[in-house]
């Protein structure tokens, strides 16, 4: 059963890459990249909506969000482009992290985060 969950975890992954890929063909109508960029920097992103550590539903949005997202820009995208995308997507599985992609998108969070926290400040004071 661990298996099986690995491995649906594994394709979901794959099919956030070929979202990414998507995204950027221009052959994917605007509404379709707009949601698909969307569920792509959400899958991505290491900010939940819900936190982790919040016991069932720190998963949740994991496990519901994610996957109902792609699979509405997956109606959205034109078969033999979501196609293409899963086979570019294939050959991302073996490249190594990139950390400081990573570190990045941290930093934007919590610069929004921070930005978003002396508004209401201002706001409120």
């Amino acid at each position: 059963m661990l298996d099986r969950w690995k491995h649906r975890a594994r394709e979901l992954k794959r099919e956030v890459y070929a979202l990414y890929f998507a995204c950027r063909d221009p052959r994917v109508p605007w509404y379709a990249k707009a949601l698909a960029v969307t569920i792509v920097a959400y899958a991505f992103s290491p900010i939940d909506l819900i936190p982790d550590f919040i016991p069932i539903l720190g998963y949740l949005d994991e496990l519901v969000l994610i996957p109902l997202g792609v699979i509405a820009v997956r109606a959205m995208v034109p078969p033999a482009v979501l196609d293409e995308c899963r086979q570019r997507a294939a050959t991302m599985e073996d490249r190594p992290r990139n950390r400081i992609a990573a570190g990045v998108i941290v930093v934007i969070w919590l610069a929004i985060a921070l930005a978003a926290i002396q508004w209401v400040r201002l706001k409120w004071a």
